[in-house]
């Protein structure tokens, strides 16, 4: 047997960071068992589905890694072949036409709410006459499909995360909706019907998903009996839960992809947590590889039942040792959109040796993406804000002196190297007989605008390339004398 699994998300908002956690266990697996990842996009909701939801999720998808075999396939393009499956069930008296109105279903559920019970449909139309059939449609009623749902049905399956599983047929609600209501034909077909007539016709092995789909999965099991179709083996992944327990929704701020991404997480990073969310690898130290090395551990046997709280401390922790460990080129790529997002202004061609020497500097600093804006944006400005702390040290007495002797030592280099900075401060401790902290704080806060910052050589050298430090520690001196 070849392993196919499948991802199905549906275009009615971006990619949400369960749904692709769910795509990368499905990956996983797949990849595991040298199987195939299938794409679906469930799209038959067509009021809700946009265009740019499908584009979001193909982007954030290739954005991970998760790169799919087959694919991708929208349910839009495939209803023929859902009404032909509707109709076979018809046919064979395993579905029938419900003419029930959605008065007369409202008034079912406040009777069976006052006596306590809980809201199930009771089939009333499951055995209508033709002529009863013929009576509804000549009061001009539409009819839904449903499916029927015998009450004393078990439907059980062994849960390859949650073991063994037990439905009561009575617990399902009543006969099944598998088509809205229509005038003429079957309706559109809903969401377990349709699910079910996909895995079938592309051959799915494994059904992969949130616990959350748990409840659809004995409904779905009864209608792949109905088509003879062999039943897949289902994976139910646990929840990710915020710091309180509770699902992850909206609420919490960050839950799509692209949000991920503008917020400076770097796909490795961020699929590397997303693995984590809810499986652990044999060797419980290891917390940072690739998709690939995943791929050769991952078994269901390591899933866990509990819901996985998102730990926001762990996955910054997690993007900065791929930051980290980035090369430089690599990196400069990577951060060269925020900058560009940010208003800087710099050309990506001419001064990428530029560009690349202040990735180098600030490199080790970052913790996400996105730091780089406010890290080097003293490397893009004509001047700098002066910090109280940097206002104070070019207050303090001999710092304009210290200063001047800087700018008069930079007219012998038109070009600094490392070793003529430390030569320039050098000579100016030695000229003015001061201590080399008050030379390195000064022209700290004259360059930067504060005393703390990156390596102060190197921001030198970075600002000495674009012409920026003669300017700024002539403003400085002014500063310091007002």
């Amino acid at each position: 047997m070849t392993v196919r699994v499948r991802l199905a998300p549906s275009p009615t908002g971006s990619l949400h960071i369960g749904t692709a956690r769910t795509g990368v266990f499905n990956w996983l697996f797949a990849r595991h068992h040298g199987g195939k990842f299938i794409l679906r996009i469930e799209d038959t909701d067509l009021e809700r589905s946009r265009p740019e939801y499908t584009e979001n999720i193909l982007q954030g998808l290739r954005w991970l890694g998760l790169n799919w075999d087959e694919g991708p396939f929208f349910q839009s393009q495939r209803l023929d072949l859902y009404k032909q499956a509707v109709q076979q069930l018809l046919d064979r008296g395993l579905a029938y036409r419900c003419y029930t109105t959605p008065e007369e279903l409202e008034a079912l559920r406040e009777a069976q709410k006052a006596r306590g019970e809980a809201p199930r449909y009771d089939n009333r139309h499951r055995n209508l006459t033709p002529e009863q059939r013929a009576a509804f449609e000549a009061e001009g009623r539409s009819s839904v499909i449903r499916f029927k749902i015998e009450d004393d049905r078990e439907i059980v399956w062994n849960d390859l995360v949650r073991g063994k599983m037990s439905w009561r047929g009575s617990d399902l609600g009543g006969d099944m909706v598998i088509a809205r209501a229509s005038e003429e034909g079957s309706g559109q077909p809903l969401y377990n019907f349709v699910v079910v007539v996909d895995d079938i016709d592309m051959q799915i092995t494994h059904v992969i998903r949130g616990e959350d789909h748990i409840a659809n999965t004995a409904k779905q099991i009864l209608l792949y009996e109905a088509f003879g179709a062999k039943i897949p083996e289902f994976a139910h992944a646990p929840l990710i839960l915020n710091k309180e327990g509770r699902k992850l929704s909206k609420r919490d701020g960050v839950t799509s992809i692209s949000d991920f991404q503008q917020m400076g997480f770097t796909a490795e990073g961020l699929v590397n947590y997303m693995t984590l969310l809810g499986w652990s690898p044999p060797d419980s130290t290891q917390e940072i590889f690739t998709l690939e090395a995943a791929a050769k551990e991952f078994g269901f046997e390591r899933v866990n039942k509990a819901g996985a709280k998102f730990d926001w401390d762990k996955l910054d922790w997690l993007n900065s040792q791929y930051i980290h460990n980035t090369p430089v080129d690599k990196l400069t790529d990577l951060l060269i959109p925020y900058w560009e997002a940010a208003g800087y202004k710099f050309d990506g061609g001419r001064d990428r040796p530029w560009l690349e020497q202040l990735v180098t500097l600030i490199s080790q600093s970052l913790t996400r993406l996105v730091d780089a804006v406010a890290m080097s944006q003293l490397f893009f400005s004509d001047t700098v804000e002066f910090s109280d702390e940097g206002n104070a040290q070019l207050k303090q007495e001999g710092s304009a002196a210290v200063l001047e002797g800087i700018v008069t030592a930079l007219q012998n280099q038109p070009q600094l190297s490392e070793e003529s900075a430390q030569d320039i401060i050098k000579q100016v401790v030695k000229e003015q007989k001061v201590k080399k902290g008050l030379v390195m704080r000064s022209l700290r806060a004259a360059l930067t605008g504060d005393v703390h910052g990156p390596d102060l050589i190197q921001s030198w050298l970075l600002l000495n390339q674009i012409g920026l430090d003669r300017p700024r520690l002539t403003r400085a001196i002014t500063e310091s004398r007002e």
